[in-house]
């Protein structure tokens, strides 16, 4: 990337204090300073990436931040999104992050886009800014927002996170790989839980996001090496860093336009297991209440959660029969004596593990019917009491 044009910048009596550890550093010095004030950077996702990268790239002097998000704060968000706060439960997350940024620093412009980054706006959007920083945690997203910074132009500041373990890297910067060259096409739908079904340790997405800020100061100043072509993974139980190599595919087709990122990745389209479990039966927590209070004794109802989660929250007389077990089939003949001629309903947490439950058990002869939404649907329609996690 070319670096800012800093011939008009000033730092203000305020900003040579606010900056003055940057100021004494020679790989930063006056000039650094200047280009971060002069640059911008978009950052896609207020989460648990978008958080510490907000915070510090608004710390370090960057100029211009714009935030696209449509969410808004949940409490189980504070266990590791840091920029947002209690008092902002409910409220959208671009504005609990602005106004944090402004807490840390006033001097930056923070520019909001309370939407999804959808094929339709994200050339648009993009297009205003120096880099790109993708804290988005879904496949579809991150293959936009890779293809939309190649056709750009634009470096992308790319981090993921999963339980313990994490991954950083720089795509699209001086001829380096992008996002295609390390994942040509996505994932089955299912196959990589999200961390709302994984879950994720707290400080792991603070790591990452440090990581990727780090990088895009880097990119701006025009300092040290960047991460372009190295893929950096962090494994948080062991506390250790490696590196994989990451060169272009010459082979990988050219990217010339945007495409349907859903559809591309099977989302709500056709990919492999999609029309089993299309054809998964259903039925809404709110019928499952009314069979429940009626029928107890005629129904068996499988919670194919982990452990752990059924230590958090359960519906009453759910049977606990973790997916894995019955993937592998150690659990089938269990789940069949325990159905033994009873109506068989599975849930887990939002749909998707039961459904997956349900298309093994019926490759075994065991029909039956998905519990949609889950335990999460059941805490808010039919018991709040039942914790949300």
């Amino acid at each position: 990337m070319l670096p800012p044009d800093t011939s008009a910048v000033q730092l203000s009596p305020d900003e040579v204090v606010r900056f003055s550890r940057h100021l004494i550093l020679p790989e930063i010095g006056m000039e650094g300073q200047k280009r971060l004030k002069a640059a911008s950077v978009l950052c896609v996702g207020t989460g648990g990436l978008g958080s510490p990268l907000l915070l510090y790239l608004a710390a370090a002097g960057v100029g211009r931040l714009g935030i696209v998000d449509f969410d808004v704060v949940d409490h189980s968000n504070l266990q590791r999104q840091v920029i947002h706060g209690t008092s902002w439960v409910g409220k959208p997350k671009i504005e609990s992050a602005k106004a944090r940024i402004h807490e840390i620093n006033p001097h930056c412009q923070v520019d909001l886009y309370e939407t999804a980054l959808t094929s339709d706006n994200a050339l648009e959007i993009i297009a205003g800014y120096d880099i790109v920083c993708d804290g988005t945690d879904n496949f579809p997203t991150r293959y936009l927002v890779n293809d939309a910074c190649v056709l750009l132009g634009k470096p992308n500041v790319y981090g993921s996170i999963f339980r313990f373990e994490g991954q950083a890297t720089v795509f699209n910067f001086e001829g380096g790989p992008n996002y295609r060259d390390l994942f040509p096409e996505p994932p089955p739908p299912g196959m990589v839980p999200s961390c709302a079904e994984g879950g994720v340790v707290g400080v792991l997405p603070g790591i990452i996001g440090m990581i990727q800020a780090t990088e895009a100061v880097k990119l701006i100043t025009g300092i040290g090496t960047s991460l372009s072509g190295r893929l950096l993974l962090f494994d948080a139980l062991k506390m250790s860093f490696r590196e994989l190599k990451l060169r272009p595919n010459p082979e990988r087709p050219v990217i010339d336009r945007l495409i349907d990122y859903q559809e591309f990745c099977g989302v709500g389209g056709s990919a492999p297991g999609q029309e089993e479990a299309g054809s998964v039966p259903t039925i809404t927590v709110a019928e499952l209440k009314t069979l429940i209070d009626g029928q107890m004794e005629d129904l068996l109802l499988v919670d194919v959660r982990n452990p752990q989660e059924a230590e958090i929250a359960v519906i009453p007389g759910a049977v606990l029969v973790p997916l894995d077990r019955i993937e592998s089939g150690e659990a089938i003949e269990d789940v069949r004596r325990l159905a033994n001629g009873k109506r068989l309903y599975v849930h887990c947490k939002l749909g998707g593990r039961s459904a997956k439950a349900l298309i093994a058990l019926g490759r075994h002869g065991i029909e039956g019917v998905n519990v949609q939404g889950g335990i999460d649907a059941w805490s808010q329609e039919v018991d709040p009491d039942v914790p949300r996690y």
